[in-house]
């Protein structure tokens, strides 16, 4: 993943919740810069460049701040109650070629044989911790699904990850599993439960994975 932006930060003297509320009201973002044995800074960035960022897929950008640059990586954003606007950003400094320990969304890949049986694909995992190199972060991590079939699944050990990169969730967390529809139903008919109609859960749309 390459690196593609540069953002302007400021840094605030003060902190506290009044003075982060007015930053936002200003379009600014509150956000602490930290890592690399040095010093935690409160910063502001500005929120439109940042949610272009964002949306661009950056994982590691550029902060310059008053004429000195640091190369940075987003450790966690916080959302509002809500979960729409981001109310803070920590920033964790990095070196291009230190290795880190990354959380990476799954997409799945085909349409698995099982569907075609009866079947349903249930996914339980829809991304994997994963560590390698910041500046070979992959954007995604494909889940090839077209030979899974009724009654298989697929765990975090069996998902194909690129050179350079290695596996830190639990090898046997469930990714997702392929089960059939029809049992379902008995079961539920059997427990005295109306049944209800299909749910695929998890399954991803091109046009929101292309989103994303």
């Amino acid at each position: 993943m390459k690196k593609s932006l540069v953002l302007k930060a400021q840094n605030r003297e003060q902190t506290g919740t009044n003075l982060s509320r007015k930053l936002r009201e200003q379009g600014q973002i509150p956000a602490i810069v930290c890592g690399h044995k040095k010093a935690s800074v409160a910063v502001s960035l500005n929120e439109r460049d940042l949610l272009i960022g964002l949306q661009q897929g950056v994982r590691f950008f550029d902060i310059d701040l008053e004429g000195k640059t640091e190369t940075v990586m987003f450790k966690d954003l916080q959302y509002d109650c809500l979960g729409k606007d981001i109310i803070h950003v920590d920033l964790m400094r990095v070196d291009m070629t230190e290795r880190v320990e990354v959380l990476v969304r799954l997409v799945l890949k085909g349409v698995a044989d099982g569907t075609k049986e009866g079947g349903v694909v249930e996914e339980h995992a829809s991304e994997l911790e994963v560590e390698c190199q910041v500046n070979a972060i992959p954007e995604f991590l494909t889940v090839n699904i077209k030979d899974v079939k009724v009654g298989d699944s697929i765990h975090a050990s069996d998902v194909v990850l690129p050179d350079g990169v290695t596996l830190v969730s639990d090898p046997s967390t469930l990714v997702l599993v392929c089960n059939v529809v029809a049992e379902t139903k008995a079961a539920e008919e059997v427990a005295g439960e109306t049944p209800a109609g299909p749910e695929v859960i998890g399954e991803k749309k091109d046009e929101e994975e292309a989103s994303e």
